[in-house]
């Protein structure tokens, strides 16, 4: 699978579960890591986690294994490695804690970091 079908399953699956403000980070070229961050918002630690949890059902049954899945237990921030795609689903607390958008936005022309929406 290729990694806008990835990108479109986890969007698909984040917006079955209304996840919120979802925002696609392409990371090409600024990291080895991955291609794509995709985040959103849970409203809960409970629906982080059946957001969550929604992501990998999809992945799986499409033949998609993560790498890994971290935060599942304090459920504030869940991360799914898909490989080209990195799924953060986070509360809105640690959404603004941590800013990834700012982290790995796309750089503007005074060379502070933006947002990149798909």
């Amino acid at each position: 699978m290729q990694a806008d079908e990835i990108k479109s399953l986890v969007i698909d699956a984040l917006d079955d579960m209304k996840a919120q403000n979802i925002t696609v980070l392409d990371v090409r070229g600024r990291t080895s890591v991955t291609d794509w961050m995709v985040i959103a918002t849970g409203t809960s630690n409970r629906h982080v986690s059946a957001v969550a949890g929604n992501v990998e059902e999809k992945a799986k049954a499409a033949g998609l294994r993560a790498s890994g899945t971290e935060g599942r237990a304090a459920s504030d921030w869940v991360l799914i490695d898909l490989f080209d795609v990195v799924v953060h689903v986070m509360t809105d607390q640690a959404r603004h804690f941590y800013d990834l958008e700012r982290l790995w936005g796309e750089p503007t022309a005074s060379g502070n970091q933006g947002t990149a929406q798909e």
